[in-house]
């Protein structure tokens, strides 16, 4: 099976002045292909680093891809340093100094003389043309593995590899497909899924199964690679099942669907539709809802009720009750979420009530107390919990917490 490892040239990227978003391009259009990425690497402008970079990612696959580095300017060492570690020179190309003059003569601007630079490229490499900019790519073969530098800039490195590259490594691929679905979750720890999962995590199966959370987002990667892409489907839908079959309703959907998603495509099948009261999330939960196109079939009123006379205002929550027991309760919550369902004639309604932080805490109600209430005319459910972290990822897991209750209730 063909491997690649992808390296990544530039100071500004270790200084995070600058997003890498062409390593998960190329990564995503090489698993397409069925070349899996093993290893990623970001280095700095220095000929030794660049230079152990690519032997180390030689050491582990056979296509290896630097981005950046390409440039005129002295920082720019990426030919240097692939020369280097092939033992060769680099050798001046006239044609690619007449390409980039014309580039230049195109535009009607003077070519600098820092450009003639970009003309030189490795001993026995090839140039790649580059139509959009004034660095050229560079390939080669080693010793059975390919080496290709493209440059960082994003649109340049995207069409040179879509044009000169892309078919090149269809071929080294040989035929194998490698295939991948997502598995999305809620619900749970990523140390409880991997505990139900027990052996079907081990790395040296096929298919593989990765594992990567965000904002409470558990999402399953399941990896199968074939000869043919019936035997790769095959094997991920033997896995989807069995991995649906172990986690329940912990699983709530597949690939890039949304819990808000999956909710509206419960609201909208039964013809339900839902409004919210939210407290501490702002507004959040109403346009996680809201950011599904067709929201409206299904949703139709939305509340922020910040303070306790707009709950009391607004949603008819009784004052007694607040002074009782709180803003932050069970009862509130409760309350609110009627009030909400009630003034809006909604079969379902949502309501959040809770302390986000960083101030406002007491002993007795910390930081990230929430509850979450959810009213419909058959039951009436309510539930506290308590999130960590900073106000905005306490925002964010109430507010995923209080959609995904509901879509348990559906």
């Amino acid at each position: 099976m063909k491997k690649a490892s992808i390296i990544s040239v530039g100071n500004e990227l270790l200084a995070g002045l600058i997003v890498n978003t062409n390593a998960g391009y190329l990564s995503r259009e090489l698993l397409s292909m069925g070349i899996p990425t093993v290893s990623c690497y970001t280095v700095g402008d220095r000929i030794d680093s660049i230079a152990e970079a690519i032997a180390q990612a030689a050491q582990q696959a056979d296509i290896i891809l630097i981005t950046g580095g390409l440039g005129p300017t002295g920082d720019d060492l990426t030919r240097q340093s692939l020369a280097r570690f092939m033992g060769v020179q680099l050798e001046f190309n006239e044609e690619l100094l007449a390409q980039m003059s014309e580039f230049f003569t195109k535009r009607d601007i003077k070519m600098s003389a820092n450009n003639k630079v970009q003309a030189y490229i490795p001993v026995g490499a090839e140039a790649i043309a580059n139509n959009v900019g004034t660095a050229p790519g560079i390939m080669t073969e080693r010793d059975g593995k390919i080496f290709v530098c493209l440059p960082g800039v994003p649109a340049e490195m995207k069409q040179m590899f879509a044009e000169s590259v892309a078919d090149r490594f269809r071929q080294a691929a040989g035929g194998q497909v490698v295939l991948m679905r997502k598995i999305r979750c809620f619900g749970t720890g990523e140390s409880v899924i991997a505990e139900k999962l027990g052996d079907l995590m081990q790395r040296d199966r096929n298919p593989l199964i990765n594992c990567t959370v965000s904002g409470g987002i558990i999402t399953l990667h399941i990896v199968a690679t074939a000869t043919d892409r019936a035997g790769a489907e095959e094997m991920i839908e033997k896995d989807a099942r069995q991995l649906r079959a172990l986690l329940g309703d912990l699983v709530y959907g597949r690939d890039e669907e949304t819990l808000a998603e999956v909710v509206g495509a419960q609201l909208r099948s039964c013809r339900k539709r839902l409004s919210v009261a939210e407290s501490c999330t702002g507004g959040l939960i109403g346009k996680l809802l809201t950011d599904v196109p067709g929201s409206s079939d299904y949703f139709t009123y939305g509340w922020v009720t910040y303070s306790n006379e707009a709950k009391i205002r607004e949603l008819g929550v009784d004052g007694a009750l607040i002074k009782k027991h709180g803003s932050v309760s069970a009862e509130v919550a409760l309350a609110m979420a009627k009030g909400a369902r009630a003034r809006a004639d909604t079969d379902f309604a949502i309501a959040v009530t809770g302390i986000a932080g960083p101030g406002g805490g007491t002993e007795e109600k910390p930081v990230g107390l929430i509850y979450i209430a959810v009213d419909s005319s058959e039951l009436r459910d309510v539930q506290q919990y308590i999130f960590a972290h900073t106000r905005e990822h306490i925002r964010y897991r109430a507010a995923l917490m209080a959609i995904n209750m509901l879509r348990l209730r559906l």
